[in-house]
C-alpha cells in the first residue's frame, strides 16, 4: 500500500529532561509555629501536611496550615543542608525569611491582553516540550499563541497570576467547549502554572476566580480535560469540587506512551430552566 503519512508518533526522547527537584521549606502551623522541611515534591509534601496522611508528627500534632517560605535548592544535599540551617534558626529570624518571602511572592491577578501573549507561549511551550500535560506535539509560534488568546479572550476571562517582579507565575482560561449552538453555556478549562510555583497556590486562585467570573458571564457548566495519569491535576480537581464524568482509554500518543483522558466536571449553576444568554466580554 502506497500513499501519503499521517502524523509520526513522539519519542521518548523527544522529551526534554526537567531537572530533579529539591526544596527547602517552612509551613505555618495552627498554633503560629514555623515547621522547616526538605522534599522533591512540594506539591505533593505540602498536601500531605495538611491532610495529615504521610506528613512529618510535628505537622500532625500541630496542624499544618499554608506554605509560608519555600527555596528551590541545587540538590537533595543542599535542600538537607538548607532544612537543617532553618531548623537552627530563631523565632524572629524565621518570622523575617517568611514576611520577606510572602511579599516576594504576593500574587496578583488580572486579565491578559495579547502583549502578554510572549510570556504566555514561553510557559505553555515548557509543558509541550517536557510534559504529557498537553498533547500538542510541536511549540507555537507567537501568531499562534496570540490567535489562540484572541479567540478565547473574545469569550471568557483570561487571567494571569504575577508575582510582586511581575513574574508570571500561572495562567487560566476559557474556550467554547463545542461549536454547536447547544453547547453555548459550556466552556473547557486551561490552566498552567510556572513549575517553580506548583504547590504554591496559584493554581487554586487562578480557578477560583476564573469559574466565579464564568458564573457571573452565565456560563452553567465547565469541563477539564486532564492528561491520566497525573495525580497532582486530578487531586487538584477534585480538591475545587469537580467530579470526574469519563474516561478515554489510550487517547493520546506523547513521549513514547499511550495516555488516556480524563474528563472532569463542575456545574456552574443548577436547575433545568432554561438559560439566560451569556454575557460576552464585550457586552459587559
Amino acid at each position: 500500500m502506497t500513499g501519503r503519512m499521517g502524523q509520526c508518533p513522539s519519542a521518548a526522547q523527544d522529551r526534554l529532561p526537567v531537572p530533579p527537584a529539591a526544596w527547602a521549606y517552612m509551613v505555618r502551623c495552627a498554633d503560629g509555629s514555623l515547621y522547616a522541611g526538605w522534599t522533591t515534591d512540594l506539591a505533593r509534601r505540602l498536601r500531605a501536611h495538611r491532610t495529615g496522611r504521610g506528613g512529618a508528627r510535628y505537622t500532625r500534632a500541630h496542624g499544618a496550615v499554608r506554605l509560608a517560605y519555600a527555596e528551590r535548592c541545587a540538590d537533595r544535599p543542599a535542600a538537607l543542608r538548607r532544612e537543617a540551617a532553618l531548623k537552627k534558626l530563631d523565632k524572629p529570624a524565621k518570622e523575617a525569611l517568611a514576611a520577606a518571602w510572602s511579599a516576594a511572592h504576593t500574587i496578583t491577578l488580572r486579565e491578559a491582553t495579547l502583549d502578554d501573549a510572549p510570556a504566555v507561549n514561553e510557559l505553555y511551550s515548557w509543558y509541550v516540550t517536557h510534559s504529557t500535560a498537553t498533547f500538542q506535539y510541536g511549540v507555537p509560534t507567537l501568531e499562534e499563541q496570540q490567535q489562540s488568546m484572541a479567540a478565547a479572550i473574545a469569550a471568557a476571562p483570561f487571567l494571569l497570576a504575577e508575582d510582586a517582579a511581575g513574574h508570571l507565575c500561572g495562567y487560566a482560561c476559557a474556550h467554547p467547549w463545542h461549536t454547536r449552538e447547544a453547547y453555548a453555556w459550556d466552556v473547557e478549562l486551561t490552566i498552567y502554572c510556572d513549575p517553580d510555583c506548583i504547590g504554591q497556590g496559584v493554581g487554586g486562585k487562578l480557578y477560583t476566580a476564573l469559574l466565579a467570573r464564568l458564573r457571573e458571564q452565565g456560563y452553567c457548566n465547565a469541563v477539564a480535560l486532564v492528561a491520566h495519569p497525573n495525580p497532582e491535576s486530578e487531586a487538584f480537581h477534585r480538591a475545587l469540587g469537580f467530579r470526574k464524568v469519563g474516561t478515554e482509554p489510550r487517547t493520546g500518543y506523547k513521549f513514547g506512551t499511550w495516555l488516556d483522558l480524563q474528563y472532569w466536571w463542575m456545574a456552574l449553576r443548577d436547575g433545568t430552566e432554561p438559560p439566560a444568554p451569556v454575557r460576552l466580554p464585550d457586552e459587559r
